[in-house]
């Protein structure tokens, strides 16, 4: 009996922590990279892949998976920052050729998205 009140009390714990998680929402623009930066190096050490669910963005930390929402058409993708940029004025996130394609923005080459992303300490 004790031992069944103990599971309980933590499995609580658990849900209690899990559901309190802060999540930050952002919006601004998107636009996507491939081409020349192919098979080069991001900023994190990696080999840039066109056909990874992969992003850059300025600030968040490498690893913070992102939920990026075109708000043109309202399709999601979820991404892992493992870059710098965009370097443009006005854009906050810089979406590998996948990642672009999933949220069907090839072709306006910039759209206006909202990010969501769990708080980082």
């Amino acid at each position: 009996m004790a031992k069944a009140v103990y599971i309980f009390l933590l499995l609580g714990l658990c849900i209690t922590l899990f559901s309190c998680a802060t999540y930050i929402k952002e919006t601004g623009k998107a636009s996507y990279y491939a081409g020349k930066f192919i098979g080069r190096k991001t900023a994190n050490g990696e080999t840039f892949r066109k056909r990874k669910l992969t992003a850059a963005s300025k600030t968040l930390p490498f690893g913070t998976r992102v939920k990026v929402t075109n708000l043109s058409n309202g399709r999601s993708v979820k991404v892992r920052i493992n870059d710098r940029g965009p370097f443009v004025k006005g854009r906050i996130i810089d979406l590998s050729w996948k990642a672009a394609k999933r949220i069907d923005m090839l072709n306006a080459g910039v759209v206006p998205v909202q990010l969501k992303y769990k708080k980082t300490k």
